[in-house]
C-alpha cells in the first residue's frame, strides 16, 4: 500500500559541510512538508540495526564508522507520492550518475558518501521512520 509519506537522513559528510540547509530548502521547494525532524547522531550499536541488510558486505564496517562520525538529520517527509518522488529528487546513488539539480549532483563526493538517505520503498520509509522516531506513530 502506497503512503504519502517517506523518511530521509542528512548524512555525516553533508552535516559537516553545512548543507543541511540548502538540503532541506531544496526538499521544501519539492513540495514536501517535514512533519518530524531531529538532529542527532547514531550510536555504532544505532548503525549496525539500521543497516543490518548489508551485515554480510564487504563495505558494512566503513559504513557503520561512516554513519556514527558525526551527527545526521532524520526526517520524516509527506507528499503524494513521497518515497517515488523523494528517490528522484535525492538522484542516483553515486553522485557521477546522478541527474543534473539533485542533492546527491549537488552535494554528495561519492557512492560512499553520499549525503543523503532516502526509503526505497513504503514499507521500508515505515520501519526506517519507526527506527528513528520511535514511539511517535509516524505511519
Amino acid at each position: 500500500m502506497a503512503t504519502n509519506r517517506t523518511f530521509t537522513m542528512i548524512k555525516p559528510d553533508a552535516v559537516e559541510k553545512g548543507h543541511i540547509g540548502a538540503i532541506l530548502e531544496k526538499i521544501n521547494a519539492a513540495g514536501f512538508r517535514i512533519v518530524a525532524m531531529k538532529f542527532t547522531q547514531m550510536s555504532k550499536r544505532d548503525a549496525s540495526e539500521f543497516y543490518a541488510i548489508h551485515k554480510e558486505r564487504p563495505f558494512f564496517g566503513e559504513l557503520v564508522e561512516f554513519m556514527t562520525r558525526g551527527p545526521i538529520v532524520a526526517a520524516i517527509l509527506e507528499k503524494d507520492n513521497a518515497v517515488e518522488d523523494f528517490r528522484t529528487l535525492i538522484g542516483a546513488t553515486n553522485p557521477a550518475d546522478a541527474v543534473e539539480g539533485t542533492i546527491r549532483q549537488l552535494y554528495a563526493e561519492s557512492i560512499g558518501e553520499n549525503a543523503i538517505h532516502g526509503s526505497d520503498s513504503d514499507e521500508n520509509a515505515e520501519i526506517e521512520g519507526n527506527f528513528h522516531f520511535a514511539g511517535r506513530e509516524m505511519f
